[in-house]
């Protein structure tokens, strides 16, 4: 048995390779497609276009504008003169915001009367609204605190809060991101080879040749999705030698915990692949029905959106998602350097749906042979 086993993989392998335009597609996509998502897919906000009206023309005020741009959050690009201009920068999107210092600021500070200041915020991405919003506030919050004044529009500082955070000291996205991009690169590789691997004997009419052969089912389906494991294996760790040294992305946890979820994460993205093979008659169906499934895994995994805000009956959708479990995990090994005594149950959950998927694809296989 193992020697057909063998003899199906080494067969499969050359399959892959024979081709020299696969080659790129399996080793250099995933490390370009990281380096691109590492960068693009991130939620900090700086650089934030700013114009600046300043209608006091004070010291105090020239140095409130200078707080903003001294932050590194925010760039000043214009200086208005005119009250027309706020509005039209803002509509032509030309600024995300606007600093507004009404007349008698200066005054209103050396007399201790409560301080005017207005930023406007160009709210179409929420997102960046929000944290440019909790930005302005605090440079505000710190001029106010620097003055020994607590009449400018900032909370008072009654208290000395010392905020830290655990696992991503400095708040980068990128280190949050990074790992849910190596998922979806492993997910997007298996699920592509595996889902077009019957398919393209079909087409080709080896099929037939196979079925006559002394292989059992059992071994030839072993002997086609090994081989995707295999290079699953190797981009997952490609990928996170980039991860590690590009980007700088921490590894607390065990490296050997990682290969162990990542097997039996890929049980379940195999297991996938087989069963949209068996039900595609062609390769370009098997294509399109990967995508059908690959879009929603990412929107229903807790990549981009938090699950909790998600409707409730979408929410129960999500614990079918196998890429909803890895992530956790792999984040929880990077970050925070999680063990099985804490990721025991999304590893369980993991291994239940892919054995799940794997029996009901191999069922279909078999019944397709049949």
């Amino acid at each position: 048995m193992f020697e057909r086993i063998k003899r199906m993989m080494i067969k499969e392998f050359h399959q892959i390779f024979r081709d020299k335009r696969m080659r790129p597609v399996l080793f250099l996509t995933p490390i370009l497609q990281l380096i691109i998502f590492g960068y693009a897919i991130t939620t900090d906000v700086n650089r934030v276009s700013l114009a600046v009206y300043d209608l006091d023309r004070s010291y105090e005020s020239r140095e409130l504008a200078r707080r903003f741009e001294a932050s590194g959050y925010f760039e000043v690009l214009r200086h208005i003169e005119r009250a027309e201009e706020v509005q039209d920068l803002l509509d032509r999107g030309k600024v995300l915001s606007v600093l507004q210092v009404d007349r008698g600021f200066s005054s209103d500070i050396k007399k201790g009367s409560q301080a005017a200041v207005q930023v406007l915020f160009d709210g179409t991405d929420s997102n960046t609204a929000l944290v440019a919003m909790s930005y302005a506030n605090a440079i505000i919050a710190r001029y106010a605190k620097g003055l020994g004044a607590p009449h400018m529009r900032a909370p008072a500082a009654k208290l000395d809060v010392q905020a830290r955070a655990w696992y991503n000291p400095a708040l980068r996205s990128r280190d949050y991101n990074v790992p849910g991009v190596i998922a979806i690169m492993i997910m997007l590789i298996c699920l592509l080879l595996t889902s077009m691997a019957v398919v393209r004997e079909r087409e080709i009419g080896t099929m037939e040749q196979l079925m006559v052969t002394p292989l059992k089912p059992a071994e030839m389906i072993l002997g086609k999705t090994i081989p995707f494991a295999l290079i699953g294996f190797f981009d997952m760790f490609l990928v996170t030698i980039v991860g590690v040294f590009w980007f700088s992305i921490p590894i607390q946890g065990s490296l050997l915990l990682l290969v162990l979820c990542t097997a039996i994460y890929l049980l379940s993205v195999l297991g996938i692949g087989l069963f949209i093979s068996t039900v595609s008659k062609t390769q370009q169906q098997a294509m399109m029905g990967t995508f059908l499934f690959f879009a929603p895994a990412i929107l229903l995994s807790g990549l981009m959106f938090p699950i909790e805000n998600m409707p409730a009956a979408v929410q129960y959708g999500t614990y079918l998602n196998p890429l909803r479990y890895f992530l956790i995990i792999i984040r929880g090994i990077f970050l925070k350097g999680n063990g099985i005594g804490i990721l025991w149950p999304q590893m369980l959950a993991l291994f239940a749906l892919g054995a799940a998927v794997m029996t009901i694809s191999v069922l279909r296989f078999k019944k397709r042979l049949g």
